[in-house]
């Protein structure tokens, strides 16, 4: 007998429901398709990579400003620490904020204390590159340190209270 007629006589969903009724999935096996368990979401991984990239070329760029090193990649990189470095600081000080304008908020203060370190050095006379990198690499820390020790109090605190 033709197979598609056999099909048409409905003895084919028949012999398909028998397969179904002994799928071992209605026992509670796994199916070959359930066996890849990667419930991670997905990009997770590179957040943690794109990082500490991130960490490694600003302190490339104030490392080369601060030995005064002539290389094409110097200018970006400062400039990237330069952004990176107090918009990082404030924005782990602005941690209670929602997600969307902390950043916001965080490279507009960036920007606010590359500008005011650069207007009170030249106001001083004392511009340089170099100073300029490490006045707000200071500042930044001054800024990273209480919200990093705030954060590490807190933590404490609840593990205390949870014992």
């Amino acid at each position: 007998m033709d197979p598609f007629v056999h099909f048409l006589r409905l003895d084919g969903i028949r012999r398909l429901r028998d397969i179904e009724a002994r799928h071992p999935a209605l026992r509670g096996a796994k199916t070959p398709m359930h066996t890849i368990t990667d419930k991670r979401p997905a990009g997770g991984d590179s957040l943690p990579v794109i990082a500490g990239a991130a960490v490694g070329i600003a302190a490339i760029g104030a490392a080369l400003a601060l030995a005064d090193v002539h290389s094409p990649l110097r200018a970006p990189f400062t400039l990237f620490f330069l952004l990176a470095a107090p918009a990082l600081a404030i924005g782990s000080a602005l941690r209670g904020l929602d997600a969307l304008i902390r950043p916001v908020l965080a490279v507009a203060g960036a920007l606010a204390l590359d500008l005011l370190v650069a207007q009170a050095m030249l106001a001083l006379r004392l511009w340089s590159a170099r100073g300029g990198v490490a006045a707000v690499g200071c500042l930044s820390l001054l800024i990273l340190v209480p919200a990093l020790l705030t954060r590490l109090t807190r933590r404490r605190r609840m593990t205390h209270s949870q014992e």
